[in-house]
């Protein structure tokens, strides 16, 4: 007979069928499978920690949202933010899904090119567009997002260099109600200045201005902000209409959706408060279909939707290292990943569930990462069976920013696999080698030599 695990014994008060002020138990059945296939036979075959992606859920996913607002707008555009995840396979997806690309750099740039993006389908957005990123993407005829008068006037004098007429927008930023207010990026709609860079533009006469665009925040959970933003925009491109008889091709309604993450804080779970997309296209539409555009000239509606198109798809599967108890009693839990590889969890709350069989006992558990750092804590509070060393969790709603925004710091980044329609999984990211984070190092001569390896200290 297989010999127990012991439990220090503790006593806790217990409210039968009450929540306790870290949430109700976190789950009733493991989370053994993710698209059929099995979760420990996953992590056998690519290693732990590891991420996988659901091709049907960022399928059926971006479908729904397309659905959303093109049953309320007869013009939709959706345009990947590229910084939410650009592993080249989860672009493709979108693509193929006919979605155009959104960069904010010359690096995403240039893997859009390299994706097979045409370069009018790509979205130049950011602050930082170096005078090589911008004669590039004048030269593929790209629509470049003007974030401030210096890059304006740049792009003015590249213009007249090149002997091209670039296809540019403008950022606006405005007051929707939602605080702190997003104004670091772009041009003011309030005090004048979005109007200073229109008349620039179109008097000056060497950038065709096509757009106008807001990125309002990011985790959004008021739709009523995006129909204020959309009626500003709407407002800008009325009026450049009357002053100059010009037609604003499209408004680009940023992204910012909310995912159904959990923000830390938060009273309720997200799943609960997080606006559905139907809700967001309401608001969005109604906004610029009562805003006076004549049928003729009715702007193509933009969005470059990243998180609420991709995190749900994404789930991040791991391993238990150890366990002890803290010094004030509390259970702790050490997981083979962290704060390096998820760094959402700086914000979220993350679900996370067990992936094998376990006990109706739970208790409050801290979950710590593998690092040797203080704030590597992918969970401070989680009602949670004991799980001992080698059990595996899948931890939930991670397609967005982890695979972008991951650190190589003290552990190197694991593989991630795409789960296919096929019901096959499909390695689309290799796992980190000592080799690949050498291969850029450099080792001057003089210190290639050096006492321990000569044996000269004993």
């Amino acid at each position: 007979m297989k010999k127990q695990i012991y439990e220090r014994p503790l006593i806790h008060r217990i409210n039968t069928g009450m929540m306790n002020k870290f949430g109700t138990k976190t789950e009733y059945a493991p989370v053994s499978h993710i698209d059929g296939l099995a979760v420990k036979d996953l992590i056998k075959e690519y290693g732990s920690p590891l991420f996988v992606l659901s091709e049907d859920t960022i399928r059926n996913t971006y479908r729904e949202a397309v659905r959303a607002f093109k049953t309320r707008y007869p013009k939709i555009q959706f345009a990947w933010s590229y910084k939410t995840n650009y592993i080249n396979a989860v672009c493709n997806i979108f693509h193929q899904e006919g979605s155009w690309a959104e960069v904010v750099s010359g690096f995403e740039y240039q893997k859009a090119i390299n994706n097979g993006v045409p370069g009018p389908k790509i979205i130049f957005n950011g602050p930082d567009k170096s005078d090589d990123d911008l004669r590039r993407a004048i030269t593929n005829n790209s629509p470049i997002h003007i974030d401030h008068l210096d890059e304006l006037y740049r792009l003015t004098e590249l213009a007249e260099e090149m002997n091209k007429r670039p296809n540019v927008a403008i950022r606006v930023n405005m007051d929707t109600g939602i605080y702190p207010m997003w104004d670091r990026f772009g041009f003011n709609y309030e005090n004048g200045q979005a109007w200073d860079a229109i008349n620039k533009i179109i008097l000056g006469n060497r950038l065709e201005l096509i757009g106008v665009h807001c990125h309002i925040g990011t985790f959004m959970l008021s739709p009523q902000a995006y129909a204020t933003a959309a009626y500003k925009l709407s407002d800008l491109a009325l009026g450049i209409k009357k002053k100059f008889g010009k037609t604003i091709h499209y408004i680009d309604m940023g992204g910012g959706f909310a995912s159904k993450n959990t923000l830390k804080g938060s009273f309720l779970p997200g799943a609960d408060t997080t606006p559905t997309i139907d809700q967001f296209a309401e608001s969005i539409t109604t906004a610029l279909l009562n805003a006076g555009f004549t049928e003729k000239d009715l702007p193509l509606l933009v969005l470059e939707t990243g998180r609420a198109l991709i995190d749900e798809a994404g789930y991040l599967l791991g391993s238990v290292i150890a366990n002890k108890r803290l010094s004030d009693g509390r259970r702790a839990t050490i997981m083979d990943f962290g704060v390096n590889i998820l760094f959402t969890s700086f914000w979220y709350d993350h679900k996370i569930s067990p992936a094998q069989e376990f006990s109706s006992y739970t208790e409050d558990t801290v979950m710590y990462g593998p690092l040797c750092m203080n704030i590597d804590v992918v969970r401070s509070h989680i009602t949670l069976p004991p799980l001992k060393k080698e059990d595996h969790v899948v931890v939930h709603t991670v397609g967005a920013y982890n695979m972008t925004q991951w650190m190589q710091f003290i552990a190197m980044r694991p593989a991630v696999v795409l789960i296919g329609t096929d019901g096959k999984s499909h390695l689309i990211r290799n796992k980190e080698t000592i080799e690949n984070i050498e291969s850029s190092e450099v080792m001057p001569d003089f210190l290639k030599k050096h006492a321990l390896a000569s044996g000269i200290l004993k």
